[in-house]
């Protein structure tokens, strides 16, 4: 696979410090939320940063193949991620699920649907978990 853009972050700290990108451009305090044992104080965590990923790139997608099939996707599409973080039933560790909510006014219900599925197959976030993750997506 040829590589087209690479990026590079660093963490510190855990669930519990600093993450950045190697640019700057991304920079953030990173927090454990309370519903994982930690104290609440204002911050971003790894599963939050999953789903704002995930929505982008699943959005890029599904406008991708919208382009490729004569289908305009307006400005108000948006894709929301749900993301949420628990114990593996092997009990080996921790899993998340994901569920995905896309909402594309103006657009008959049966086309998104189709580029919804289509956008599973482009999707990188959606192609890296296939077989990980059963992901849900929902049409608004």
């Amino acid at each position: 696979m040829p590589i087209l853009y690479t990026t590079k972050a660093s963490a510190t700290g855990g669930r519990a410090g600093h993450g950045a990108t190697e640019d700057g451009v991304l920079d953030v305090t990173l927090t454990v939320p309370k519903e994982l044992g930690g104290d609440g104080a204002r911050g971003t965590n790894p599963e939050q940063l999953f789903a704002t990923g995930y929505s982008a790139c699943f959005l890029g997608a599904l406008k991708f193949v919208a382009g490729k099939e004569k289908v305009k996707i307006p400005d108000e599409a948006k894709v929301t991620a749900t993301v949420g973080i628990g114990p593996r039933e092997d009990g080996g560790g921790f899993g998340i699920d994901a569920a995905l909510q896309v909402s594309v006014p103006g657009v008959d219900k049966a086309v998104v649907e189709d580029l919804v599925k289509k956008a599973h197959v482009v999707c990188p976030y959606s192609h890296a978990t296939r077989g990980n993750l059963d992901v849900k997506t929902t049409i608004a």
